[in-house]
């Protein structure tokens, strides 16, 4: 498989979805945190992720908060939204919505409620999908998160779906946590896009011929995974994702949705930011509290929001 030129590569944050009191999505505090991140050092947005609790959204709420971005000024050409539901028709209204919008790719979970399906199951699940969507400039990142879906994409799985539709299955987002698993999909299939899913995989990932990064610390840090990106094989490069693991160490310490909200609610002056969608919660202000002095202990700096 060659390189398409429309294949993504790049820095990547999969974004937080902030909420309003009564839990709606807070679109105006999404597109500032957007465009921040652009500013910042992100390439695009992997808004609607596991990291933004796309699964406690409904199918109207995430196609509003997609218009709504587009609206609010972030354009739909830095968007790679998930759009990875249970039900296909869901899955392939919002891949339509995304491509009305420019998206120049979708993230696209495998239907994941049923759990111990074969690859066989996976395949007619995607190909439905890319079938019904029918349109040229679809190009699909597959979502292989299985501590969270229990639905792993097997590497002969990813292979069956790279021939049958080349164009179209251009890359992969890897949460599994499994470097092995990466570089396995990079060595397999060149050309095709691996992206890691975990601050802690960057300059791995660009080592073995990868192609960036979609992860969730990076609503924090974007600036210093830029700096790995753009750096990777200098004498440096070491020192920086050494400094990027021990911060997203941190982070998962105390919680990685929770924290993160934290981190963002007081670099923004934003209380609101700290609220998820239950079943989620909040970390205990005492929590917070410790976070932000640990983070003040090994000199963490960001750039203030806007």
């Amino acid at each position: 498989m060659s390189q398409d030129p429309k294949v993504l590569s790049g820095v990547f944050c999969a974004s937080l979805t902030p909420v309003n009191e009564d839990l709606s999505a807070n679109h105006s505090a999404l597109a500032g945190h957007c465009k921040w991140l652009l500013d910042n050092g992100c390439d695009g947005l992997g808004v609607l992720g596991t990291t933004g609790e796309a699964n406690s959204f409904s199918l109207s709420e995430r196609l509003e908060i997609l218009d709504t971005l587009a609206e609010n000024g972030v354009g739909g050409d830095k968007m790679l939204p998930g759009v990875g539901c249970c039900a296909i028709p869901d899955t392939v209204e919002l891949t339509k919505k995304a491509l009305e919008l420019g998206a120049p790719g979708v993230l696209m979970l495998p239907p994941f409620f049923y759990k111990g399906v074969s690859d066989d199951g996976l395949f007619d699940a995607y190909s439905e999908i890319i079938e019904r969507v029918g349109d040229s400039n679809l190009r699909v990142y597959l979502y292989h998160i299985p501590p969270q879906s229990q639905t792993p994409l097997s590497v002969d799985l990813v292979g069956r779906l790279i021939n049958a539709f080349p164009k179209t299955v251009v890359g992969l987002k890897d949460s599994s946590g499994d470097f092995n698993n990466m570089k396995t999909l990079v060595d397999s299939f060149p050309g095709f896009a691996v992206f890691s899913g975990g601050d802690q995989f960057l300059r791995p990932i660009m080592q073995a011929g990868g192609a960036g990064c979609i992860t969730a610390v990076c609503n924090i840090a974007p600036h210093m995974l830029r700096e790995i990106y753009d750096n990777w094989k200098s004498d440096e490069a070491e020192a920086l994702q050494d400094r990027m693991t021990a911060l997203r160490d941190l982070i998962v310490s105390f919680k990685q949705f929770p924290a993160l909200r934290t981190v963002v609610a007081d670099n923004t002056g934003d209380a609101n930011w700290l609220r998820p969608r239950p079943p989620l919660r909040a970390i205990p202000e005492d929590k917070q509290a410790e976070l932000l002095k640990a983070l003040e202990d090994i000199n963490f700096t960001l750039p203030k929001a806007a």
